[in-house]
C-alpha cells in the first residue's frame, strides 16, 4: 500500500475536487483520494494505491480533469 500527497494548483471549488477525484480514482490500483482544497492556492491531493503511481500517470489524470498542475513542494 502506498500513500502519496501531491501539491496541485488550479483547483478552485467542489467541482474541481470531484473532477480530480474521478480521474485519479480511475487509475489502476487507486483505492482512495482525499483533497484538502485551497481555492486558487496549492491544494493537497492524497492518493492511496496498491503501489506507487508513475508521476506521468498522475500528471495526465490532472490534465484530463481540467488542466490542474503538480507543483514542487
Amino acid at each position: 500500500m502506498a500513500t502519496t500527497t501531491y501539491p496541485v494548483t488550479g483547483m478552485t471549488c467542489g467541482h474541481c475536487v470531484n473532477a480530480v477525484t474521478s480521474e485519479l480514482t480511475s487509475l489502476g490500483g487507486v483505492s482512495a483520494v482525499t483533497i484538502d482544497l485551497v481555492p486558487d492556492g496549492v491544494s493537497q491531493v492524497t492518493v492511496t494505491s496498491d503501489r506507487p503511481l508513475p508521476a506521468e500517470a498522475v500528471t495526465e489524470a490532472l490534465d484530463e480533469a481540467g488542466g490542474y498542475l503538480l507543483t514542487t513542494p
